[in-house]
């Protein structure tokens, strides 16, 4: 049979594609008015600030709408807080804290409140789809893309806390994600880069897994992200989970009762797209995760693989092999999305009332941003230690690792620590050098230093106090060794506070040299300021608490 204008406006509503630029691109405008794409990602790079962004999503429904689309886009983002706030910048989104961190908080209610808040800002550029909460359960601890983005390796916590980031978000006038379905906690391989084999039976993801989004469905989160991982053992393939039917529709929908929209994950990842590894790629990957009962396909970057993902569904459905079903589609957008009326007619929010309803939001959103950062922060090995750890106005020695790759969910989007050729540039980055001037700030002078492996570690002779800060020092053995060597040519001299900068693990490291260890749970220069506030005595005792298990 052939597809009429209506079966491909159909087709486009099942995609949610991304673009490159700050206005919208002759790409975008090409996959809205000729694909019928019905809903857009907005990655870092497309985000100057709230303004432009509200302008930009605004012409982006009127594209839609001008178009002939029935009802207006989903327009989403990558939004956790912490390390993927893909809206947090100066000028554009207030920098929250992320999932390890607000359960560090110990309360609930501090996360639904930040995460209200943070929709709130999403909500008020026009955009309506947030992909959080993370609903992994980190119980391996060399996870590389997981990690400090989820609320820690306990089930039940993690499900609480992701429950009410959701119903923030949803209170907020913005759908969650909770992802990755069926949990990319359990495995030290990043889909990224590769597919992940998890071994595990149905009963051992019943204890551990599947919990946190079990509590979510139960309070009927509107979406779940199903993610590449594979589970041979549940379903007798190495399919990927997000293209496996078994996982999709018969444990997800089945056995779970999911009744809400299902998208996945990007399928650029090298799980789904690198043929070389025996991946099926983009095209057929988006047939095949339609076929396994998802909603959405995501597909960020690239646009000869967008379209080639929306032509291979053509053939797929032109065939008879593949039926589509947007009633999940119709409901979500007319939940989260509105009306043309509502997005683009009169009850569009006048500019001076946008501006002034931002610049009020923006300033609440800082005092709530700095109360559950302190909150957040823990101080573990030396929690009799008096306070402050270390008295302000006097010279400080800080030495901050290099920054080195972390996955790519959470490198940097925009570039800048990296040559033209993509290597690290050799460099403090953004995060540190603001540590260092939060620093500087409190001691009158901050003398920081990028130490390097195997490297001869001097003290300045006018520095009265040492911050030596660790990145996931339990992978990087040598950042623990360099501390060693500091501890033991100080000798007591001058006091050492150790930062964890990021996943706690390598707390563990640290606890025979019995100096005092605060742990920040991201690098993010909030959470960093905040660590800063505490060692200078300006927040009282630490309160926050460590929510995974440190061996």
């Amino acid at each position: 049979m052939d597809l009429s204008l209506s079966d491909k406006k159909r087709i486009g509503q099942h995609f949610v594609f991304g673009f490159h630029g700050q206005s919208v691109s002759a790409d975008i405008k090409t996959l809205i008015q000729e694909y019928y794409i019905g809903n857009v990602i907005l990655m870092k790079r497309n985000v100057v600030d709230a303004a432009q962004v509200r302008t930009l999503i605004h012409e982006l429904q009127t594209l839609a709408r001008d178009a002939g689309h029935d009802k207006p886009l989903m327009i989403g983002i990558d939004q956790e807080n912490g390390l993927v706030s893909a809206f947090s910048r100066p000028g554009a989104g207030t920098q929250f804290p992320g999932a390890m961190a607000l359960a560090a908080t110990g309360s609930p209610a501090v996360a639904e409140e930040v995460s209200f808040a943070s929709g709130r800002e999403l909500n008020l550029v026009g955009i309506n789809w947030a992909y959080s909460p993370v609903a992994d359960v980190n119980s391996d601890p060399r996870n590389p893309v997981i990690g400090v983005r989820s609320f820690g390796d306990d089930p039940t916590q993690v499900g609480l806390f992701a429950s009410a980031v959701a119903q923030g978000l949803t209170r907020a006038g913005v759908a969650p994600s909770a992802k990755h379905f069926p949990g990319h906690g359990d495995t030290s391989v990043d889909s990224h880069l590769a597919l992940p084999r998890i071994m595990k039976p149905l009963p051992a993801l019943q204890r551990t897994e599947l919990p946190p989004f079990a509590a979510l469905i139960n309070q009927q989160v509107a979406t779940i992200m199903t993610g590449h991982m594979a589970l041979p053992t549940i379903t007798g393939s190495d399919a990927p989970c997000s293209l496996s039917r078994a996982i999709t529709t018969e444990l997800l929908r089945g056995q779970l009762g999911f009744a809400g929209l299902v998208v996945t994950d990007c399928l650029e990842m090298d799980a789904i797209s690198n043929k070389e590894q025996g991946a099926c790629g983009v095209e057929k990957g988006a047939v095949q995760a339609l076929e396994a009962g998802a909603d959405i396909v995501m597909v960020c970057h690239t646009l000869a693989w967008q379209t080639g993902a929306v032509r291979e569904t053509y053939a797929a459905v032109k065939a008879g092999g593949l039926v589509l079903d947007e009633r999940r589609i119709d409901a979500l957008k007319d939940t989260f999305a509105g009306t043309w009326d509502t997005v683009l007619g009169p009850a569009r929010q006048p500019d001076a009332d946008f501006a002034r309803e931002w610049a009020a939001a923006q300033k609440d959103n800082a005092a709530l941003s700095a109360k559950a950062y302190q909150m957040s922060t823990a101080l573990l090995h030396g929690s009799s230690a008096p306070l402050p750890l270390i008295k302000p106005g006097h010279p400080i020695a800080l030495f901050t690792p290099p920054i080195e790759s972390l996955n790519k969910a959470v490198d940097d989007a925009d570039g800048v620590l990296r040559t033209a050729s993509g290597t690290l540039r050799n460099t403090a980055g953004p995060s540190f050098l603001a540590f260092a001037e939060s620093i500087r700030t409190r001691a009158g002078a901050c003398a920081h230093t990028v130490y390097q492996p195997d490297a001869d570690l001097e003290l300045e002779a006018e520095c009265t106090a040492v911050i030596f800060t660790l990145r996931n020092a339990d992978r990087s053995a040598w950042q623990l060794e360099s501390l060693q060597r500091l501890a033991a040519s100080v000798r007591g001299r001058v006091p050492i506070v150790v930062v964890g900068s990021c996943a706690p693990y390598d707390a563990a490291g640290v606890a025979h040299l019995n100096l005092p260890y605060v742990a920040a749970f991201e690098y993010t220069p909030a959470a960093l300021e905040s660590v800063a506030g505490f060692i200078f005595g300006e927040h009282g005792p630490a309160v926050g608490v460590v929510p995974v298990e440190l061996k």
